[in-house]
């Protein structure tokens, strides 16, 4: 018996990386998934592999910072699957955003995509978690959104601390529907789509870090699959860091 036997599930950024490990973990543990994406020859790849393995998903094109997708996506899941108990927001895009060219253009687009991303996800699903009697929404953070690393686009911690408490306001509102809300902070993992980040800088982050590697993205999915499940009842407004002791100094 699966962790999430009977639940439906909503995985932003589902189609590649961490997203995608989301998604193959959740549906060995009895999930039915919505994976949501732009790269959508990437996203019906990961719903073709997890339906061959028995499993239940369908891919929908997703920008998560357009309202109409979001209206569009959370109708599919309730259409296709009757419900959704579960959203884990995870899509985003790293501190060297490549489509835009002046420093606030990356600024908004930062902003937009990790933290405007994860509000309209909220937005959209709480009405249907309602209607369940609750559920539980994962938002991805990062450890810039605790700590200062001096690196990258400012905008990218700046969105990352955005939410973190999005996360915290989120869980106070939402308590009395029954509806957990919580924050995972991943370390240094391997690089993201349009990451800048060289062998070099992923050597010395490895050396400052307690457990000697990066954060692998099975790390992640653990975590995720823990806020999301009935092991973490009573556990909202919480963040959960998953660093290899990056932060603890």
């Amino acid at each position: 018996m699966g962790k999430l036997d009977g639940k439906v599930a909503i995985i932003t950024g589902g189609a590649h990386g961490m997203g995608a490990v989301d998604a193959q973990l959740f549906s060995r543990e009895g999930a039915r998934l919505v994976l949501c994406d732009v790269r959508e020859e990437d996203g019906t790849k990961v719903e073709a592999k997890i339906n061959e393995s028995g499993g239940e998903a369908i891919f929908i094109h997703m920008d998560v910072t357009l309202e109409d997708d979001w209206e569009r996506a959370v109708k599919a899941a309730v259409r296709l699957f009757g419900r959704i108990d579960i959203l884990v927001n995870n899509a985003g895009i790293s501190s060297t955003p490549t489509s835009t060219s002046t420093e606030a253009e990356k600024w908004d687009r930062l902003l937009d995509v990790n933290a405007k991303g994860a509000f309209l996800g909220a937005q959209w699903v709480v009405p249907e978690m309602r209607k369940v009697g609750g559920g539980s929404i994962v938002n991805i953070s990062s450890i810039m959104g605790i700590v200062g690393l001096g690196m990258g686009h400012s905008g990218y911690a700046a969105s990352k601390g955005a939410v973190r408490l999005l996360t915290k306001d989120l869980a106070l509102r939402h308590g009395p529907d029954n509806i957990r809300v919580n924050s995972v902070h991943p370390g240094f993992a391997p690089p993201m789509l349009g990451s800048t980040r060289g062998k070099e800088e992923d050597a010395r982050r490895i050396a400052e870090t307690p457990l000697g590697r990066l954060t692998s993205y099975e790390d992640v999915a653990n975590a995720v699959l823990f806020l999301a499940s009935n092991d973490a009842s009573f556990i909202t407004g919480a963040e959960l860091v998953v660093d290899g002791g990056f932060t603890a100094r």
